[in-house]
């Protein structure tokens, strides 16, 4: 639901007690006289992009001419170009603790507004989006990620712990800020150590035309792996464990069957009518396989790329990944099983309810009954990217030859007790929650330490190349999830159990997959592309919360020199690390445990 009001400042905490779930307004700002995206006065570098004011007359998006979008269509490439609707959509989000029981298990749970999932930020494409985010806990920081989003020249809006800015203290709020320059399906969640796996998290949904026609939007459909301890507790143990953690259940919507009780998510289909419904893989150690009994997925974006049409019956969803489906309802009314399984155990963590995870997808009409439908084919144990991805906007890379990233698996003895870490480089990912690398750079500071991981880009709109290469003497021989901040990637090549050649011919640089989350296939590698078109501090990291906290990241330091004069808010940035150092000291003057300050 929607509240709508004009006057938030005076009536926010009245709104927030009538309508919890979210607040949400427009406002009509007044357009820069330069056409450049959305800048604030700082924010010169992005002069090269060009905005254009919306006009809803045009072309008009409708079930049938998806493709349009006022005087933008499906055609348009926003990397280059995107509409200036001048409208404001404003949130308010409380993060807390409360007990809840997703599938009949009572948790203690870190949630937004007292919900699981989180609200749906919603917005058009183009709009502005602002969040005012209130840290209500009682003994630990927060800060939201919104990923995918480019936050073109708003690094510092990024919700980065530990890179971008300082955690949320109890008692402290902030403000976020952005533009909405890509459209399509993404997800928000705290960038905390692994606290969104207790809750914090929830879809987005920014609205723009499709490569394919549609009726109804049925909206975000997150799934995740469920684990009953806190997060905090498992991801501390796995830093010294020498297997994965076992996951409890799985959670379609935010709910599941257990034998503690539970129930199924239902989605509700019109007879007739095709249904754009948007997969997000909001989970923590188990990819994603899903299928729809009798209902084929013509599949229309992956991530925050619109794609070439292409019909599947089962999709492979890795932690983070995002597609956007049509599923026609054009068979007899009735209730049809959604069925979706983990990768297996065999190349992600185990799920102890793995077999047994399903929710209802319900014809208008049917009875409020379980379905007793049929799996058209059978389900995969997979962890394998999808291979059909062929971006809506052509492009061509150029070939040049990438640089290396190793990976490695330690797994030590210190002061008696196994640490397991993800080595890049030889060296795992620390990070400072009290002074985030981007203070470092306003301070002036040119060096970094080896355990910071950073890789400068220094070049303006220049292509950089890496293969992310795993050690075939890994012992844990597993896939990972990589997600880069601030950029979508091409990805050039990957291939599982083997060493890249070195060939350059063998890449695929014309119109290659393009998206922000890729696998890095088990024991193999991962090739992949961008342009240094954003300048900023951006992390490229295992979406897996442990792996990250076993050091499993790196930091690009892209256009360092231009970031304090290409970003808003240094002060502000500034003050917020004085307030989270405050409470820090205060109330952890020895620090954290392990587990809690490696991002």
């Amino acid at each position: 639901m929607l509240c709508n009001s004009t006057r938030a400042a005076s009536l926010a905490s009245l709104l927030v007690l009538l309508c919890p779930s979210v607040l949400s307004f427009a406002i009509q700002s007044q357009r820069d006289a330069l056409e450049v995206p959305w800048k604030l006065s700082r924010r010169g570098v992005v002069s090269s992009y060009n905005r254009r004011q919306y006009d809803t007359g045009a072309c008009e998006n409708g079930p049938k001419s998806r493709s349009c979008w006022g005087q933008f269509d499906i055609d348009t490439d926003h990397d280059r170009e995107w509409p200036d609707t001048g409208n404001i959509v404003k949130y308010l989000f409380e993060v807390s603790n409360m007990t809840l029981a997703p599938d009949g298990v009572e948790k203690r749970m870190t949630v937004v507004n007292g919900q699981y999932p989180g609200p749906t930020i919603e917005a058009n494409w183009g709009d502005d989006i602002e969040i005012s985010v209130t840290n209500n806990l009682e003994s630990n920081g927060t800060g939201i990620h919104w990923h995918g989003m480019r936050q073109l020249g708003s690094n510092e809006m990024d919700g980065t712990a530990g890179l971008t800015e300082c955690p949320i203290p109890p008692g402290g709020s902030k403000v976020y800020r952005f533009k909405a320059t890509q459209f399509g399906t993404s997800w928000w969640h705290s960038h905390y150590s692994a606290q969104y796996s207790d809750g914090v998290l929830g879809p987005i949904v920014i609205h723009g035309p499709a490569t394919k026609d549609y009726d109804i939007d049925l909206g975000a459909l997150p799934i995740t792996d469920w684990f009953y301890a806190p997060a905090f507790e498992v991801n501390a143990e796995t830093l010294h464990a020498n297997r994965p953690p076992t996951a409890d259940n799985m959670l379609v919507n935010g709910s599941m069957t257990s034998s503690a009780g539970g129930e199924y998510a239902v989605t509700h289909l019109t007879k007739g009518k095709a249904h754009l419904l948007r997969f997000v893989n909001t989970g923590i150690n188990n990819w994603a396989n899903v299928a729809l009994d009798g209902h084929p997925f013509t599949v229309v974006a992956a991530d925050l790329v619109p794609i070439a049409p292409y019909t599947t019956n089962t999709l492979t969803i890795a932690v983070g990944q995002r597609y956007d489906v049509i599923i026609n309802a054009n068979q007899t009314v009735g209730n049809y099983w959604l069925r979706i399984g983990p990768g297996g155990g065999g190349c992600d963590g185990p799920n102890a309810n793995g077999a047994n995870i399903r929710s209802i997808f319900r014809y208008e009409g049917a009875p409020d009954a379980n379905p007793n439908s049929t799996p058209s084919v059978p389900l995969p144990a997979s962890c394998d990217d999808e291979a059909n991805i062929v971006p809506w906007i052509k492009s061509t890379v150029p070939q040049e030859t990438p640089k290396e990233m190793e990976v490695k698996f330690a797994n030590t003895v210190v002061s008696g007790t196994n640490l397991v870490q993800w080595l890049i480089d030889d060296s795992p990912l620390h990070m400072n929650y009290s002074r985030p690398t981007i203070q470092h750079i306003f301070d002036g500071n040119n060096t970094f330490e080896r355990y910071e991981n950073v890789y400068d880009l220094g070049t303006a709109d220049t292509w950089q190349y890496w293969v992310i290469q795993q050690d075939p003497a890994n012992l844990a021989a597993i896939p990972h999830p990589i997600h880069l901040h601030g950029h979508d990637f091409y990805v050039l090549d990957a291939k599982a159990g083997a060493s890249w050649s070195g060939d350059t011919s063998s890449l695929k640089m014309d119109n290659p997959t393009r998206r922000d989350t890729a696998t890095l296939p088990a024991a193999g590698y991962l090739v992949l592309a961008f342009k240094s078109d954003n300048p900023g501090m951006w992390l490229m990291h295992c979406h897996i919360p442990f792996h990250l906290s076993q050091g499993f990241g790196v930091q690009f330091a892209e256009r360092r020199s231009e970031i304090p004069s290409t970003i808003g808010g240094e002060d502000v940035v500034k003050q917020e690390c004085r307030d989270w150092v405050a409470w820090r000291e205060k109330y952890y003057p020895n620090g954290f445990a392990e587990g809690d300050f490696i991002l």
